[in-house]
């Protein structure tokens, strides 16, 4: 993510005056930001900041949310729903991390969850199966009938 934008601030001129001069840049440099790293398929690592960067920017807009027309709300919540959406992109690499060094001794638990999130991410699920093979047949079979083994 590019350094954060420093606000010239000028004493002599108004809130409004200050953030109509200051914050269309920062705004533009935003997104051109976010263009950029979603059209190059940016690392883990690079949406992560660009998640802070999505927050520091949604709490600057609203800071200044009186010195701009009503159209500014649905801009912050695109802004908070990209936010969101990245935040939830991190959740899910931090899980993944902390899974693959819980099921270090689980190669087969492992195997099976890599393989599900392999579908997931290729749009191709489908009903879970178990990651024991024998399970699955175990599970779906009909109760017997009659006396039981155990007697």
């Amino acid at each position: 993510m590019a350094r954060a934008h420093r606000m010239k601030w000028d004493q002599r001129a108004g809130a409004a005056a200050n953030a109509r001069r200051e914050l269309p840049r920062m705004v533009s440099a935003y997104f051109s930001e976010v263009h950029d790293s979603l059209a190059r398929d940016a690392p883990l690592r690079k949406l992560h900041r660009l998640r802070l960067a999505s927050k520091r920017l949604r709490y600057t807009l609203e800071l200044f949310r009186p010195c701009y027309p009503a159209g500014l709300e649905d801009r912050l919540d695109a802004l908070k729903t990209l936010q969101d959406w990245l935040g939830e992109v991190n959740d899910a690499v931090a899980s993944g991390r902390l899974l693959r060094r819980a099921l270090k001794r689980q190669p087969k638990v492992r195997k099976f969850l890599e393989e599900r999130a392999a579908e997931k991410a290729a749009g191709t699920t489908s009903m879970p199966t178990s990651p024991d093979a024998g399970c699955t047949s175990r599970v779906a079979e009909r109760p017997r009938r009659g006396p039981s083994r155990h007697g």
